[in-house]
């Protein structure tokens, strides 16, 4: 029974790819999907990416409708780099908890504490916040945004793991705001040494998302894109992965030689997972859920968003 269910399964799962290309056709649309994705969307996605090299592409396509497979803040950051295209989500159910930990009302106030200071935002927020914001920044980039701001007084929202982690290349005043990531905060030093006793020649690769004294504990420290091309470069066989669960699928593609195991069952972000490959096709046939962000919104949070694809 259990067989003929798999192969029920992938039979459809190969029809609906076949109508998903029919649509990609029809609609000139392209497929962004993040790394924490499902690995059938990840599968039949254009690019595969971080926040970062998503964002990128959204404002470098030449297609009509830009499907993004990631949570909500996702989709609208993609809205606001390409203004005139038509951005769908498969689901917009697909939050971000720590995006909702920070509120215009609150930052306006701290701002208003700390006059001299510039407010760079994580991009893991939404556009209002992204509107209040002198320039965002990904995890990727986090460190060289916070060095090319005018400024030695420094008011970071919403990831206070992220901000620690920066905080400690820099010589910089950080405010730090009291967020964080439900997923990658869950990861605690108990975990990690139960693993590395269980996997003792594996390296330890770890999220600046996670808490600090878990941070402190990696072999190797960097965003989910470094974590990728440190694993497919190291001659190391084996990894412990504390990020994640969905870039399962893209460091198995790199390097199909490698064992990897990730720190804990409980990375996996639910809000990534409620995408899948039947919704994606249903929102290409649909054209819904859009995102829409107010002009007035998007104009402020734009100037954030370039200012840090301007950062080198």
């Amino acid at each position: 029974m259990e067989a003929l269910a798999l192969e029920r399964k992938a039979e459809m799962n190969r029809e609906l790819r076949e109508r998903l290309m029919e649509l990609k056709k029809e609609r000139n649309a392209i497929i962004l999907a993040h790394y924490y994705q499902r690995d059938e969307v990840q599968e039949v996605a254009d690019f595969r990416g971080d926040s970062f090299l998503l964002a990128q592409k959204a404002a470098q396509t030449d297609a009509d409708v830009i499907v993004f497979c990631g949570v909500h803040f996702m989709g609208e950051s993609a809205k606001i780099l390409a203004p005139n295209k038509t951005v769908i989500i498969p689901d917009e159910r697909a939050g971000c908890p720590m995006a909702d930990m920070v509120n215009v009302e609150g930052l306006r106030k701290l701002k208003a504490q700390h006059p001299n200071a510039k407010v760079v935002t994580y991009i893991n927020s939404s556009a209002e916040i992204k509107a209040e914001t002198d320039i965002c920044c990904t995890s990727a980039n986090a460190v060289r945004v916070i060095q090319s701001v005018d400024s030695d007084e420094i008011i970071w929202v919403p990831d206070k793991n992220l901000g620690h982690y920066v905080q400690q290349h820099t010589d910089k005043k950080m405010i730090i705001w009291e967020g964080y990531c439900n997923t990658h905060d869950m990861l605690t030093v108990k975990d990690v040494v139960e693993m590395r006793a269980k996997y003792p020649n594996a390296e330890f690769v770890v999220h600046p998302e996670c808490r600090p004294e878990v941070v402190e504990m990696g072999d190797f420290v960097g965003s989910t894109t470094a974590i990728l091309e440190y694993c497919k470069n190291s001659s190391t066989k084996e990894f412990i992965v504390g990020t994640e669960d969905g870039t399962g699928y893209q460091l198995r593609l790199d390097s199909p030689d490698k064992e990897f195991h990730f720190a804990t069952k409980f990375l996996v972000c639910p809000n990534m997972k409620v995408n899948n490959l039947k919704k994606l096709v249903k929102c290409l046939e649909t054209m819904k859920p859009q995102i829409y962000v107010p002009p007035a919104v998007a104009d402020k949070a734009r100037e954030s968003l370039e200012r840090m694809l301007l950062v080198k």
